[in-house]
């Protein structure tokens, strides 16, 4: 056994019978045949146009094809959907936008395949139910392309190895598409975090609390689309099944796998209270439907997870979309000098230890001058023209942007495969600790280490100019989703 290996494993043996339950393969060895992907930046389309084809093609990935073909150089070459309508609609939307690329079509279960195997396509774009993320991604690396993919991007740990494998071995990009990396205030803490202004962070908490209880509908129109197989996650599963979104942006702005990483994590959840109902049961439509079963969801309400981290940092993230509770991801980091959380917006900071600043809550005026004040630039340059096309306010489009901008000036993208692998895996990793009650587990290193030797993700910027985009160029999006 390898050293390294060994003394890891002896250190963690406290949490051994919860890690090897997991199957965790905690430290794979040596790196795959092309080589770390920290810091790789894909010089193949430098200056050149991007080809893009995107796989699912349904609210989401409409909404994406309508974002990516107003950035110049981005060209949409292949839609993919199972359903023909779909593609169909995309397509009249393309030619009445004149769109300069009629793109190829391909329909099916498996259509995607085809798709991530055309030679014209150099970037996959994939918007899929869950169940179908790591397949596409892993298929379009696979076949030579980028791998661009919605959240959450992998549900197991093997998973999100066989990402990370394909990515340093093709020395291919893979890319989870975590739009709220790009939000005002996730941003405005990135750049107070990087000024200094919390000191040493050393607390987070992020979540994903979204009441999504129409999953249950109480007519038959959803029935067999997005809404059933999302309900159906809940049903077979314990554990958070969607961490990213308040989990991510905490990473960047905290420096995992750069700097620290992931150590271990305790995961608890309540019972399936708020969906089951005797009234809900009563709206199905035939003793067929799944959703009767009593309780009908094996996910509790609401999942609190504790993440600590090899420098001993803490962090909690939550996921709760059945309860009756206002949109949140609390969005909160908490450091030495300072705090600042959202939902609403409050901060408060110190100037000089115990001078008692932080003890309340700036006041409204004082918390807007700080959100005026230190607004990321990037938010500042491009917010008026993203909430023009829309899309969760905004965030969808500067992360469009973000990873057109890198492709074509040839830097490395915001976020790599070991990021999408360290959060994904613990859709996995939290149902293990919640169905051992509660027990540690812990999380591996996708990174073999070299999380030691990057430095956290710096602020960063678009040259619109550059990119030959205005916002005259752009037109709303009518397909741009909400919260």
């Amino acid at each position: 056994m390898n050293s390294s290996r060994r003394a890891f494993l002896k250190g963690t043996a406290w949490m051994g019978a919860a890690a090897l339950a997991a199957g965790c393969h905690l430290n794979r060895l040596g790196f795959g045949e092309g080589g770390l992907m920290q810091g790789y930046a894909y010089r193949k389309l430098m200056g050149k146009r991007i080809r893009v084809g995107f796989v699912g093609v349904g609210a989401r990935g409409s909404a994406a094809v309508h974002r990516v073909a107003q950035i110049p150089g981005c060209e949409v070459v292949a839609l993919c959907d199972r359903e023909s309508a779909r593609v169909e609609e995309n397509l009249a939307w393309l030619a009445a936008h004149r769109h300069p690329v009629v793109p190829k079509g391909y329909v099916g279960e498996e259509a995607y395949k085809d798709l991530c195997d055309f030679g014209a396509c150099d970037v996959v774009y994939c918007a899929t139910p869950w169940h179908l993320h790591q397949p596409v991604a892993l298929r379009a690396l696979n076949g030579g392309k980028v791998a661009l993919v919605e959240v959450t991007s992998a549900l197991t740990t093997e998973e999100c190895w066989e990402l990370v494998e394909a990515s340093e071995k093709w020395q291919l990009p893979c890319m989870q598409l975590e739009n709220c990396v790009y939000g005002e205030i996730e941003l405005l803490e990135l750049n107070l975090a990087r000024l200094g202004m919390f000191g040493e962070i050393n607390h987070a908490e992020g979540a994903y609390i979204h009441d999504l209880r129409e999953v249950i509908p109480s007519t038959g129109k959803h029935y067999n689309t997005e809404w059933v197989w999302r309900y159906g996650e809940n049903m077979k599963h314990k554990g958070n099944r969607y961490p990213t979104h308040g989990l991510v942006p905490i990473c960047q702005t905290m420096g995992i796998n750069r700097g620290d990483r992931f150590d271990y994590l305790v995961s608890l959840e309540n019972g399936p209270h708020n969906v089951n109902y005797e009234h809900f049961k009563k709206e199905f439509l035939t003793d067929a439907d799944p959703r009767r079963k009593d309780p009908p969801a094996a996910m509790g309400d609401m999942n609190t997870t504790l993440i600590r981290t090899v420098n001993g940092k803490s962090i909690m993230v939550q996921h709760d979309v059945s309860s009756p509770r206002p949109y949140s991801r609390i969005n909160l980091i908490s450091g030495t000098k300072g705090i600042v959380r959202d939902y609403p917006f409050q901060c408060a900071f110190e100037s000089t230890c115990f001078d008692r600043k932080a003890h309340a809550w700036f006041d409204e005026k004082k918390a807007a001058e700080v959100r005026e004040t230190y607004m990321h630039p990037l938010w500042r340059d491009v917010s008026e023209m993203a909430k023009k096309v829309g899309g969760h306010g905004g965030m969808d489009f500067i992360m469009d942007l973000r990873w057109a901008w890198c492709l074509q000036n040839g830097e490395p993208l915001d976020m790599d495969v070991y990021d999408l692998a360290a959060t994904s895996c613990l859709c996995e990793l939290t149902e293990t600790s919640v169905r051992s009650g509660s027990k540690p587990v812990a999380i591996p290193d996708f990174t073999r280490g070299n999380w030691r030797n990057v430095k956290p993700w710096g602020v960063v910027n678009v040259d619109l100019k550059k990119m030959g985009l205005d916002s005259g160029a752009v037109v709303k999006d009518a397909a741009a989703l909400g919260v």
